[in-house]
């Protein structure tokens, strides 16, 4: 649509067929993207008669920046991820005068989606470069984020199955170079969290629900991570503070356990904390324990403390040698 748009403003009338040819389509898809310009308050005339075709009405002046959906959603989450990351300009107001002015220049019906989607959205503390899912469903889920609706999605799981299920949507979350939403399951009653990139489909449904109290979706996507099913359930106890710990054991993978809540000097206070985790694979704790140096007792499982004496001899037998 964009191209057909540069196209026009080169001036003078452009018949179908040319414009078929330049963008290579047919000729209907050559009205749909004329009506879609139309929609965006872009006056396209039609010329009828043997040299007719298309061109932009006599006067007309573009704003001085356009961009597609896509586009515009790649920008603004842009600025949004880098200054949530500190990688923006030593002037703060210069990443939120660079959002104003793309909101003004883009067609209200893109700019209120937008606005929604970023309403929507949470990010935690990792960083990563991100997945790309489909911004049709992101601006869909992020629309039943915002009005409480029920939302429709076609979801490929992990291992390929396909299903059809009916989200209650809390928030989207963006995390560690992907993106999630979470929400709950109507057909199970269950919270879920899904990767965005494998649903092929959104559609909202009639009706709404209630929003949960508690933790928000980017907690809420964290706890899961943290007690997701897998092979092995690893309890350890720890002593050091809740800093040094998370450190190197962060919320998305184990969880603390602490008899009060610490708070001030308390929690920078040394003290043993349990921490659980669930792995697919022990291999890659013992490095990461031996990294903490920090005192630890290993409560399950015993193939993980066995890993942890192997790391071990084998770090003193390469320490003498000469």
């Amino acid at each position: 649509m964009l191209t057909l748009l540069e196209l026009l403003q080169s001036g003078g009338t452009r018949t179908m067929a040319e414009l078929a040819d330049r963008l290579d389509v047919e000729g209907r898809t050559v009205r749909r993207y004329v009506d879609q310009l139309i929609d965006l308050d872009v006056p396209v005339e039609s010329v009828r008669g043997r040299y007719g075709g298309y061109r932009l009405a006599p006067g007309y002046r573009l704003p001085p920046l356009m961009l597609s959906d896509d586009e515009a959603l790649a920008v603004l989450l842009g600025l949004v991820a880098g200054r949530r990351a500190g990688l923006t300009t030593t002037q703060h107001t210069a990443n939120e005068t660079a959002s104003a002015k793309i909101r003004r220049v883009l067609p209200k019906h893109i700019a209120r989606r937008l606005d929604t989607l970023l309403e929507a959205l949470a990010f935690t503390d990792q960083p990563g470069e991100f997945d790309t899912p489909d911004s049709e469903v992101l601006l869909t889920i992020a629309d039943a984020v915002r009005h409480r609706r029920p939302v429709s999605i076609r979801y490929t799981d992990r291992n390929g199955r396909r299903s059809e299920r009916t989200l209650h949507a809390y928030g989207i979350v963006a995390h560690s170079g992907r993106w999630y939403v979470t929400g709950k399951d109507a057909r199970i009653s269950e919270d879920r969290t899904f990767r965005l990139e494998r649903i092929a489909d959104a559609r909202t449904l009639p009706g709404s629900f209630e929003a949960p109290v508690g933790p928000g979706p980017a907690q809420r996507v964290l706890s899961g991570f943290a007690t997701a099913e897998y092979q092995h359930e690893v309890t350890l106890r720890i002593h050091g503070t809740v800093e040094q710990i998370r450190a190197h054991l962060p919320a998305s993978i184990a969880s603390l356990a602490e008899h009060e809540p610490a708070t001030g000097q308390d929690r920078a206070a040394e003290r043993w904390l349990r921490v659980e985790l669930r792995a697919a694979r022990l291999d890659w704790l013992p490095p990461v324990l031996a990294s903490l140096d920090r005192p630890f007792v290993i409560e399950r499982p015993d193939e993980l403390r066995d890993l942890v004496i192997a790391l071990a001899e084998r770090l003193a037998s390469y320490g003498r040698q000469a």
